[in-house]
């Protein structure tokens, strides 16, 4: 039965709100935006399923708005014009619920219009990727998964019908996988391949293995041609680590258990939100250097006694330091691409 429910208030102001994160992402969001946006999706769990619907569908009709490029007659030049035409005030007045009908509606009149029914869609790949430095990437993939790259880390998506597959091919990726038991995500890192329905997971891909840890769910890790004969492949739990020595096809995997400790040693590469009360800047460098490849150094030794009240995120270098030249007159001196110095602001 059709759900005729008018949407709610809230609904509609978080509709309205995933509309224009969906806009700024398409643009590009600069670090601010990004703390901004991972404090909104933390906000409410509503919040990222509406961004995942509304992203898709900005895609999706994305993807449409391309057909022109590859047709001869176009029945109505407004039908196909750009997205940005008219798909904010769409979302804007009447959020996802409007949005996600109106694509499919527009994808399946124009595969008829094109010559008859609609073929399954080809898998389309797309390829993410993290700078050296700066701010740790995420993405939410078109149904909802979450995939954060740790720096220079790079992966391609190729989504079909029938399974979400996502090819690491450098580097170590967090993944958050929406739940959906009719379509598998998997994840191939060498000659290794992981596979999920809903669950949290990290991969890190090595010159000769694959490293995967499970930190919600569970996952099954073996080599990407499949269960050698008569071996059973084991399924990891929250808390385990697989290792596999991708290019001997007959090795079994390494399994351990990891404490909560090591599991958060392990990912602290993931952006968090760092808050210190009255805590000493030394302490705050050494927390901050935790999480980063970009590491503070403090070069006059009174600084490290200073205290102070901070809150930012953990990959947010530029932030930080501007917050400390502003407001505590530390001066940061660049010292090779990996390196801040910090010092007291010279007097002019």
């Amino acid at each position: 039965m059709k759900d005729s429910r008018k949407p709610t208030p809230a609904e509609e102001t978080i509709a309205q709100e995933a509309a224009q994160w969906v806009l700024r992402q398409d643009r590009g969001l600069s670090a601010e935006e990004q703390d901004g946006l991972s404090q909104w999706l933390a906000a409410d769990p509503r919040h990222r399923a509406a961004l995942a619907g509304h992203r898709w569908g900005w895609e999706e009709l994305d993807r449409l708005a391309g057909i022109q490029t590859s047709v001869h007659a176009v029945p109505d030049p407004d039908l196909l014009a750009p997205p940005q035409r008219w798909l904010a005030p769409v979302l804007g007045r009447f959020g996802l619920w409007a949005a996600l009908p109106l694509a499919a509606a527009l994808a399946v009149g124009l595969a008829f219009w094109r010559g008859g029914a609609p073929a399954a869609a080809p898998a389309r790949v797309e390829t993410l990727s993290a700078p050296l430095a700066g701010p740790i990437p995420q993405h939410i993939l078109e149904d909802g998964s979450v995939v954060e790259l740790n720096r220079g880390a790079q992966l391609a998506v190729e989504y079909s019908p029938r399974e979400r597959r996502v090819r690491l091919e450098r580097g170590e990726a967090h993944f958050q996988v929406a739940k959906n038991r009719e379509r598998p995500f998997v994840v191939r890192a060498g000659g290794v391949a992981v596979r999920a329905v809903g669950t949290a997971f990290d991969v890190r891909l090595a010159d000769r293995s694959v490293d995967v840890l499970v930190s919600e769910g569970r996952v099954r890790v073996d080599h990407a041609a499949g269960p050698r004969p008569g071996v059973r492949v084991p399924a990891l739990d929250a808390g385990q680590r697989a290792v596999l020595e991708w290019d001997k096809p007959g090795t079994p995997a390494e399994v351990t258990t990891l404490t909560d400790s090591q599991v958060e040693e392990r990912l602290a590469w993931r952006p968090r939100l760092l808050d210190f009360t009255d805590a000493p800047l030394g302490q705050i460098a050494r927390e901050f250097n935790r999480h980063n490849t970009v590491r503070l150094v403090i070069g006059d030794p009174e600084l490290a006694g200073v205290r102070l009240s901070v809150s930012f995120r953990s990959d947010n270098a530029e932030g930080f330091v501007r917050l400390l030249q502003s407001d505590f007159a530390v001066r940061a001196t660049r010292r090779g691409d990996f390196e801040l110095v910090l010092s007291h602001e010279k007097s002019p």
